[in-house]
């Protein structure tokens, strides 16, 4: 099958092409970033996904599948402002689709956030796919990523041709030390909030890139949440991961983040160090057979001995 992967060059991206190749796949990827050293016969074009040239591997290459990861998060981003991520986010996740309704695409994979359910003291312990997207209402700066959550997710009937899925990935941890969980553990000390010891969800970044594959092999159509093992409290993530876990109150949390050999986090982010945001991922596993390789003391231990 030949696969276009946005998003190629990050730490998620190069994995899924290692899978993609593995399963046999031919890949083109896209990315404002270069890869001089990528897997034999796969091609980089290098390019914004909201311009010409991405438009144009579409037209001349006429792939048949799409891996859409070319989205940015408050802790990735470093090309500019909030608005300008909000157009890569948004205009680029409707670039892409429709280019895949004008050139034929049959599949269209969307990897999401499971962040997108927000986090709240009223919210379900366990999210399922049925449950809205309630990110914008505790976490203003996820409104471009619900935003293109919910456009990629419209493509399901908007493009009845095409089929589509959105995953709706835990946090992914692993050796590479990169993502939003990577990030918020990167300080010397990692702000918590008093009182509280959240559960995380996340799983190893290899076994995500493994369901990633799984999803595009098993034809999947409709919102999927995608998780490996249990989640675990934040105090076990911190110790486990050989870091500093420091409870400050609400006031103080918000003047010492980013500050003092705390890890950055944005202000209105406390929410996620309050109250858990963990995933019902039975439909993904029943659709697809996936089983993760790395259990929750695996995926820690990669990432600390990294």
């Amino acid at each position: 099958m030949k696969v276009i992967v946005t998003g190629i060059t990050g730490a998620l991206g190069r994995l899924v092409t290692e899978q993609l190749v593995a399963h046999k796949h031919d890949v083109m990827g896209i990315d404002r970033r270069p890869w001089p050293d990528p897997p034999d016969g796969v091609e980089i074009v290098q390019s914004d996904i909201r311009k010409r040239p991405a438009e144009d591997v579409f037209r001349k290459w006429r792939p048949d599948a799409l891996i859409h990861m070319a989205t940015v998060t408050h802790a990735s981003h470093n090309m500019g402002t909030t608005s300008e991520r909000y157009r890569i986010n948004l205009d680029g996740t409707r670039a892409l689709f429709d280019a895949c309704h004008a050139f034929g695409v049959r599949r269209a994979i969307f990897v999401g956030r499971h962040t997108v359910y927000g986090a709240a003291s009223d919210s379900p312990l366990y999210h399922t796919e049925d449950d809205p997207p309630l990110a914008v209402s505790t976490f203003p700066d996820l409104a471009d990523l619900v935003a293109a959550d919910l456009y990629a997710a419209s493509a399901i009937w908007r493009f009845p041709e095409l089929r589509t899925s959105v995953l709706r990935l835990v946090y992914t941890l692993g050796p590479s030390r990169r993502g939003t969980l990577a990030s918020y553990l990167s300080g010397e000390k990692v702000p918590s909030a008093v009182g509280f010891d959240p559960l995380f969800h996340f799983m190893h970044e290899r076994d995500a890139a493994m369901a990633i594959a799984l999803a595009l092999d098993a034809d999947l159509r409709g919102v999927y949440n995608v998780a490996g093992p249990s989640p675990v409290p934040l105090s076990l993530l911190c110790r486990l991961t050989g870091h500093a876990r420091v409870p400050l109150p609400g006031p103080v949390f918000e003047q010492l983040v980013g500050r003092f050999g705390f890890s950055s986090l944005p202000r209105a982010a406390i929410g996620h160090v309050k109250y858990p945001i963990v995933v019902d991922a039975r439909a993904f596993l029943k659709a697809t057979g996936f089983k993760w390789k790395f259990d929750e003391i695996q995926t820690m231990e990669s990432y600390r001995w990294a």
